[in-house]
């Protein structure tokens, strides 16, 4: 989907398109809120975390798509409505923030629950080393483990596999939350840019106001020295004109005498 010609038509569609992604997102993250709600329950299942791992990836590319049909709204060439067009995008631009901040709090939650569901595990198979305080994620190679790190009670299988498949879901949400704040960053470049096209166009009008001017002003002048050069020239041939009957009048008097 392309929008580059810049007509009122396209950008309408395009704004529409924006519109439309953004509340699919606000709508993806109510729905992995109340997911979220539910991990560490006895709801909890695998079948439930590969719902919220599926709205997850529709919410961010629905962000990542938003994020480019919101730079080719900003490309769009400029109009004699621009800024009309710039009260638009910004009200897309807040709109968008909204459900990006939304969705990257509960993304935040998600991966929250994810590290303290590795902590439960860890903890129920006597796990040592493992996560540190700060919360940073476990790195389990077993060649380059010493099994001094082990206590007696080795890791269970079953609790190793899913330390490593929450690691891989933690590690996901933390790029993601990463991916939603460089179109934040994207974001406000855009409005910044908008901006100063806006002045910069206002200032170009403004320029060909004060030209307008004074080509008008120019030409009320000339309007006015043609005039007085007509009634100069109207007032010659009148006095001619009596000059020419005098004259006639003087000869014919002198001829008859």
């Amino acid at each position: 989907m392309s929008y580059q010609s810049g007509t009122d038509s396209d950008a309408n569609r395009l704004a529409q398109t924006i519109g439309s992604n953004i509340q699919k997102i606000t709508q993806h993250t109510a729905e992995i809120q109340r997911i979220v709600n539910q991990l560490g329950t006895p709801q909890d299942s695998a079948e439930l975390r590969q719902q919220l791992l599926q709205k997850q990836q529709n919410a961010n590319r629905l962000a990542k798509e938003t994020d480019r049909y919101m730079k080719e709204f900003g490309s769009l060439p400029p109009r004699a409505e621009q800024r009309q067009r710039k009260i638009q995008k910004d009200r897309l631009v807040g709109d968008f923030s909204n459900a990006l901040a939304a969705f990257q709090k509960i993304q935040r939650q998600a991966a929250q629950k994810e590290k303290e569901f590795v902590a439960r595990v860890r903890a129920s198979s006597r796990v040592s080393g493992g996560l540190p305080d700060d919360g940073g994620l476990l790195s389990y190679e077993s060649e380059s483990q010493p099994q001094a790190q082990v206590q007696d009670d080795a890791i269970r299988e079953e609790d190793l596999v899913l330390i490593k498949e929450r690691e891989t879901s933690i590690r996901q949400l933390e790029s993601d939350i990463i991916g939603i704040n460089e179109i934040f960053k994207d974001l406000g470049m855009m409005v910044h840019e908008q901006g100063d096209t806006i002045d910069s166009i206002e200032a170009n009008v403004e320029t060909a106001e004060i030209h307008v001017q004074s080509a008008s002003r120019q030409l009320t002048r000339a309007a006015e020295y043609q005039s007085k050069s007509r009634k100069k020239i109207c007032i010659l041939i009148v006095v001619l004109s009596v000059l020419a009957v005098v004259i006639g009048l003087i000869i014919w008097g002198t001829l008859k005498n």
